[in-house]
């Protein structure tokens, strides 16, 4: 008998963002293989993060579906995002996709940038398996 263990998701999505990318994937049907996340530095706090929509999943990319969502990350983004959990989030003035990351240590008085520091290299290897 072969038992194999799940891999630990670099990232999670809460019900509301899994809907929220799956409505979008749909309306824009088979031109999109997913949600592209990253990082990029920029912004006061020193990085910025990033979200496009991808053509296709490249070789190191880190894929995480759920709930019919497919999260496409990019690799040099990994020990950043490492442990988030993304949301979807509406109020009366504005909705948009909220990062809960453990490794954002701050951010900038408008939420446009945050101050975000690498995981723990042991917090990597539970994903190589």
């Amino acid at each position: 008998m072969t038992t194999t263990r799940e891999r630990p998701k670099v990232m999670t999505l809460t019900h509301a963002a899994a809907e929220k990318i799956r409505a979008i994937m749909a309306q824009k049907g088979d031109s999109v293989a997913g949600l592209r996340v990253g990082v990029k530095k920029g912004g006061c706090a020193g990085m910025e993060y990033t979200m496009n929509w991808a053509e296709g999943v490249d070789k190191f990319d880190e894929v995480v579906e759920q709930d019919g969502a497919r999260v496409i990350i990019d690799p040099a983004a990994i020990m950043y995002l490492l442990g988030t959990e993304m949301d979807y989030k509406i109020d009366k003035l504005s909705s948009g996709f909220v990062f809960n990351n453990p490794n954002q240590q701050s951010a900038c008085g408008c939420g446009e940038s945050v101050n975000l520091v690498p995981a723990a290299a042991e917090k990597l290897s539970t994903l190589k398996g």
